[in-house]
């Protein structure tokens, strides 16, 4: 079992086909021989906001119809009750956010994205259960994610 942490900008390929989609679905959606799902997947609860304006923004540009626009919420608002671990915000990830904004050129909510995988990573690796692949498609969080420490990868590689 592999554990993910998505970012937003990887998160929103489930709900809008876009470059990188069909391989975040296939790790989403990947079982094993029994039908369980193989992967663990993990985010913030920033996402979940960001996640869902985006399907917003989709509907309000034309991209997508009003109809799609409430199924997509929907499915997504499920989904991240059944489906996904989201990981709250503590003191601890919101001052090792404000951290990392200092030391790469990280916006502030991308910032929020990587010390949730760090404080997430460090829990797993305590566990002996991690670690954790975290993806993105930012190119400058992918940046800095590894020279954190985390392996990264990019939805945008896979199409």
């Amino acid at each position: 079992m592999t554990i993910y942490y998505l970012d937003t900008s990887a998160l929103v390929k489930l709900y809008v086909s876009e470059t990188g989609s069909r391989w975040v679905e296939y790790i989403v959606r990947e079982c094993d021989a029994s039908g369980s799902r193989k992967n663990t997947i993990s985010f913030s609860k920033v996402a979940i906001v960001e996640t869902c304006a985006a399907i917003g923004r989709r509907a309000r540009t034309g991209n997508i119809t009003p109809d799609t626009q409430q199924n997509l919420y929907q499915d997504f608002l499920t989904a991240v009750s059944q489906d996904f671990t989201t990981l709250a915000l503590t003191d601890e990830i919101i001052f090792k956010a404000s951290e990392l904004t200092q030391q790469y050129p990280l916006r502030g909510y991308d910032a929020v994205h990587l010390a949730s995988a760090l404080s997430f990573n460090k829990i797993l690796r305590a566990a002996r259960a991690g670690p954790l692949l975290f993806v993105s498609s930012d190119a400058i969080l992918l940046q800095a994610a590894a020279a954190e420490g985390l392996t990264a990868d990019n939805p945008n590689n896979h199409p």
